[in-house]
């Protein structure tokens, strides 16, 4: 079980965009993570007439290591650890640590 997934809204702890919020786009295999609008770089693209695409500077979102992210906790208003607990049912869940709320 993964402590960020797709979907969720997280806050950059570490690195340029350190402070800014986002939310989860894709959880790549080797531990990072893409995060819409977050750090935006310049890629310098060669246009291609036969497919139709452009030339030219365009923006393009790189993933961020999943260590330089944390979880927004929306009552706390920061950024929060996250824990696992099994419920008494069975079920596996993600829970904050500062305020014991469950995620899932």
């Amino acid at each position: 079980m993964q402590r960020i997934r797709k979907g969720d809204e997280i806050v950059v702890i570490a690195g340029k965009d350190k402070g800014r919020q986002g939310t989860v786009e894709e959880v790549l295999d080797n531990g990072k993570v893409l995060v819409q609008g977050i750090n935006m770089v310049k890629k310098h693209q060669r246009g291609n007439p036969n497919q139709g695409v452009a030339g030219g500077i365009v923006d393009k979102e790189m993933p961020l290591n999943a260590s330089n992210v944390m979880l927004f906790n929306t009552d706390t208003g920061k950024g929060d650890r996250i824990g696992f607990k099994v419920l008494e049912d069975g079920r596996k869940v993600r829970y904050f640590k500062s305020n014991n709320e469950v995620l899932d």
